[in-house]
Order: C-alpha cells, then sequence, then structure tokens
C-alpha cells in the first residue's frame, strides 16, 4: 500500500525537518505548498500562469489555485507509491478538497508534531541567522545559552525579525484559528496519529515511525 502522510503541527514544531527526512528515507516526494506552487510556475500549467499573476499582485493565493495545483502534483508518477505533504492541507476546506482528489485510493495517514506554545515561542525566539555567511545556527536546547557567534565563519548572529515574541504569538493565534481544526476534522480517524515534538528530532523521527506502523495495521499505508 502507498504511504499517503499529512504531516500537521505549529510553526516551530519541526514538521518540515522530519517530513523531508521520512520523505527521503522512503522514497517518496516531499511535498510542500511552495514546492508545488513553484513547480507549476516553472511548468508554465495554466494553474501555475494563475498563481504567477496572483503571487505578483502581493495577494495570497485562494484555495481553487492551490488545491487545483495539488491535484496536478499527486497526479504525477514519483507520487504513484506515497507522499508526504507539507503546509497542505491548512483549512478544513483543503482537507475535504484532498479527500475528493484521493477518492477511492489508500487511506490518508495524518501525524499531528505536538508541542506546547511555550515551546514553541522559546526555540523560535532562539533561533539566529549569520550576517556574515548566512548560515542558521543550531538552535539551543531548553536552559542552553543562545549563542552569539556563528560555528562555520565566527560571523555575528542575528535575529530575523519573524522571529520576534510578538510575531510568533500572533502566528500561533492564526495557527490555532486556521488550522488547528484540522486536528478535530482528522482526529476520529483511525489512521490519525499524534507524536510528541518536543524532544530531540531523532526521538520525534523513532515516535512517527512508530505511529506509521501502527496506521498501517489500521489500512493506512505501508510500513517500513
Amino acid at each position: 500500500m502507498a504511504l499517503n502522510l499529512v504531516m500537521l503541527g505549529p510553526p516551530g514544531a519541526g514538521k518540515g525537518t522530519q517530513a523531508k527526512r521520512l520523505a527521503q528515507a522512503r522514497g517518496i516526494p516531499h511535498v510542500s505548498t511552495g514546492d508545488m506552487l513553484r513547480a507549476a510556475v516553472a511548468e508554465g500549467t495554466e494553474l501555475g500562469r494563475r498563481a504567477q499573476a496572483v503571487m505578483a499582485s502581493g495577494a495570497l493565493v485562494g484555495d481553487d489555485i492551490i488545491i487545483g495545483v495539488v491535484r496536478e502534483r499527486l497526479a504525477k508518477p514519483d507520487a504513484a507509491q506515497g507522499f508526504v505533504l507539507d503546509g497542505f492541507p491548512r483549512t478544513v476546506p483543503q482537507a475535504e478538497a484532498l479527500d475528493a482528489v484521493l477518492a477511492g485510493k489508500d487511506p490518508i495517514v495524518v501525524v499531528e508534531v505536538a508541542v506546547e506554545d511555550e515551546e514553541l515561542v522559546r526555540r523560535l525566539t532562539s533561533r539566529r541567522v549569520c550576517s556574515a555567511c548566512g548560515a542558521n545556527a543550531e538552535v539551543p536546547g531548553p536552559g542552553e545559552k543562545v549563542p552569539e557567534r556563528c560555528a562555520r565563519c565566527g560571523g555575528t548572529l542575528t535575529q530575523r525579525a519573524d522571529d520576534r515574541e510578538e510575531v510568533i504569538r500572533e502566528r500561533l493565534r492564526v495557527y490555532a484559528r486556521e488550522t488547528r481544526p484540522l486536528v478535530e476534522y482528522y482526529g476520529g480517524r483511525p489512521t490519525f496519529r499524534r507524536v510528541n515534538g518536543a524532544q530531540a528530532p531523532d526521538g520525534v523521527a523513532r515516535e512517527i515511525e512508530a505511529a506509521l506502523a501502527s496506521a498501517a495495521s489500521q489500512g493506512g499505508g505501508g510500513a517500513a
């Protein structure tokens, strides 16, 4: 069976890192909203041209375009044995559209990477980027000092504007309002699993693999 996986989680939970890691390990595509839009624009599809016009105007791409791009992407041959969706769906209407796109195919497995808000704020406000070489510094663990110098080149590490606490808390409020309802939408399904994202990445990865094995026993995609 194909592994059709949706990764859910708030900003800073590490779902993108885990999605890439899992897709590489399984040999299936890691499909993010941004990747899909860029590919559609590069390929010059009708949807890609519409998306490019919207993005050029500075507006947000609407559900109709996003859903169409997802449909195109998941129809490609490399997604036949499964995929890891990251950043889609973001809303319940998008989730309903995804169900329609995948009607008659293997069930969707949904993994929520759960992390408390205060830990997310700590992680994201601790992120630093090198002003000299642009490298991202490793995020310190709880109780560890935030680094001041780049481990690669010795340059000064700075905080991005969108990693300020007030910005992060607003992003979390938006997530709670718009995306958290997806947990309720998917939560009653036998292939929904929640993992603890408040641990080291290797620990999260092991828990995700265990969750996938458990979901596979419910008919939700192939286990490793």
